[in-house]
C-alpha cells in the first residue's frame, strides 16, 4: 500500500532521476495515505482526480483493465463502485475515446466535443466509410437507438445480417454505423453487458448540467485536457502531455506555451532526459514513496512506453499479440512497483475455474532489492483474494521466485 511523505511544494528548475520518479508517482496516486478502511466512494474520486481519465481493454485474461488502477493504488475494493459510476445514475463517468477508449469524468465532456465534431476526420476508415457510403443506414441505426436504447449493437437492426469479416475486426456495417454515432457523440454508452456496450443517447445517459454546459472553442478545450495530463504527470516531456489524450500535432506547442503563459506549466530539465520536460507547479515532491503494487499493461503510469523507460529505466512491451515463441516476458505481464522502481514483471492469469492466481513467469529487475520477492508474494495474494481466487501458484519461467 503507498505510505503519504511529506511533499515538496517550491518551484523547481531541474529534477534528479529520483526527484522524477517521485513527482510522477505523487501525482498519479501511488504516495497517497494507504486507506484506513475498505475503498469507497471517496477513493474512487481520489484515483480520477489524480489519473484524470482510465483505459479500457476487452482483454480479460486477469481482470479487465479499467478496475486494475484503483486496486493497484488503494487495494481490495468492490467492483460495482466503478460500474456504479460509470454506468448509472447519478452518473460520474461516461465512455469516450480519451487515450484510447477510456473512462472519463463527464465534467470533460464538453472538453471532447471538438473530437466528436472532427469525427468525419478522424474516426476509423470503415467508420467514415459508412457514413459517407451508407447514410441511410447511419440515420436508420440512430433512430433504432433512439426507439429501442439502451441496445447492443448486435442488437440494433436484427433485420440486418451481419458480415464478419475476420477473427479480430469483423465489424458489420450497422456496428461500423454505430461506433462513428458514438465517436461523433451521438450516441453513447448507457452501461455494459459483460464487457459488450449498451447504447443510448447522450440526453438519456449524461446529467442535463454537462448537456447544458457551453462548447470551448478548440484550444480552450484542448488547454483543459493538457492540464489534466499535466496534473496527471506531474513532469511530463512534450510527447507524454500530448499522447496522455491524443491531441493532435497541430497546434500542440502553441497550447503548452499558452498554459506555461498562464502559469500552469513549467519548463524544466531533468537528468537523463534528451529533450525538455515540464512540470505542474502545484505537483507534490514526496522525500520517499514506499508503494507496493501490481500495475495494469494499460495503466497510465506505464502506458507511454518511453515515459516508462525515462522515468525508470524499465523497457517494457506488451506481447500480447506476439506468438508465443516469441514472447521474452509473457502473455499478460504486470509491471511490479515497490517504493519508487519498477522492480519485476509478472505474467499473471486468473484461473476462474481451478480457483487459482497462476503465476505464468516472473523476472525481477537487476536492480530489485533482496525484499521484492517476499512483496510480490504479499501483493499477490491480496490480488487473488479480490479476484475471489483461493490460491496463488507459480507455474512457470523466470528468475524470480514467489
Amino acid at each position: 500500500m503507498p505510505t503519504a511523505m511529506p511533499a515538496r511544494r517550491r518551484p523547481l528548475e531541474r529534477l534528479s532521476a529520483s526527484q522524477a520518479r517521485r513527482v510522477a508517482l505523487a501525482a498519479q496516486g501511488f504516495a497517497d495515505p494507504a486507506p484506513a478502511g475498505p475503498p469507497a466512494g471517496w477513493a474512487l474520486r481520489r484515483l480520477f482526480d489524480r489519473v484524470g481519465i482510465v483505459q479500457m481493454d476487452s482483454v480479460n485474461v486477469l481482470q479487465r483493465a479499467h478496475y486494475l488502477p484503483l486496486f493497484s493504488r488503494a487495494g481490495p475494493y468492490d467492483t460495482a463502485l466503478l460500474d456504479r459510476a460509470a454506468h448509472y445514475a447519478p452518473r460520474r463517468l461516461f465512455e469516450y475515446w480519451g487515450h484510447e477508449a477510456s473512462l472519463i469524468p463527464v465534467a470533460l465532456q464538453p472538453a471532447l466535443r471538438w473530437r466528436m465534431e472532427a469525427a468525419v476526420h478522424e474516426a476509423w476508415g470503415g467508420m467514415r466509410r459508412i457514413a459517407n457510403e451508407r447514410p441511410d443506414l447511419v440515420a436508420e441505426v440512430l433512430a433504432a437507438v433512439a426507439e429501442r436504447g439502451p441496445v447492443a449493437a448486435g442488437d440494433v437492426l436484427p433485420h440486418e445480417k451481419p458480415e464478419r469479416s475476420g477473427p479480430w475486426w469483423g465489424w458489420s456495417d450497422v456496428k461500423r454505423a454505430v461506433e462513428w454515432l458514438f465517436w461523433s457523440g451521438q450516441v453513447t454508452s448507457a452501461r455494459r453487458r459483460g464487457f459488450e456496450r449498451l447504447y443510448d443517447l447522450p440526453e438519456r445517459v449524461l446529467p442535463a448540467e454537462v448537456l447544458a454546459a457551453p462548447t470551448p472553442s478548440v484550444p480552450e478545450a484542448q488547454r483543459t485536457l493538457l492540464g489534466v495530463a499535466a496534473r496527471a504527470l506531474g513532469v511530463a516531456a512534450a510527447r507524454d502531455l500530448r499522447d496522455y489524450f491524443r491531441l493532435p500535432v497541430a497546434g500542440f506547442r502553441e497550447r503548452v506555451a499558452e498554459l506555461m503563459e498562464a502559469g500552469e506549466l513549467a519548463e524544466v530539465e531533468v537528468e537523463g532526459w534528451r529533450e525538455p520536460a515540464y512540470l505542474d507547479p502545484a505537483a507534490r515532491l514526496p522525500r520517499r514513496v514506499d508503494a507496493r503494487a501490481l500495475v495494469s499493461p494499460f495503466d497510465s503510469l506505464v502506458w507511454e512506453r518511453a515515459r516508462a523507460e525515462r522515468l525508470f529505466g524499465f523497457r517494457y512491451r506488451i506481447e500480447i499479440y506476439l506468438p508465443a515463441p516469441k514472447r521474452v516476458h509473457g502473455y499478460y505481464v504486470l509491471p511490479f512497483l515497490l517504493g519508487d522502481r519498477l522492480v519485476g514483471r509478472v505474467d499473471l492469469k486468473a484461473d476462474r475455474q481451478a480457483g487459482v492466481l497462476r503465476v505464468q513467469a516472473a523476472w525481477a529487475e537487476p536492480d530489485a532489492p533482496p525484499e521484492t520477492a517476499e512483496a510480490l508474494r504479499s501483493e499477490l495474494e491480496s490480488m487473488a483474494g479480490w479476484l475471489g481466487l483461493e490460491r496463488v501458484e507459480a507455474t512457470g519461467r523466470g528468475d524470480l521466485a514467489v
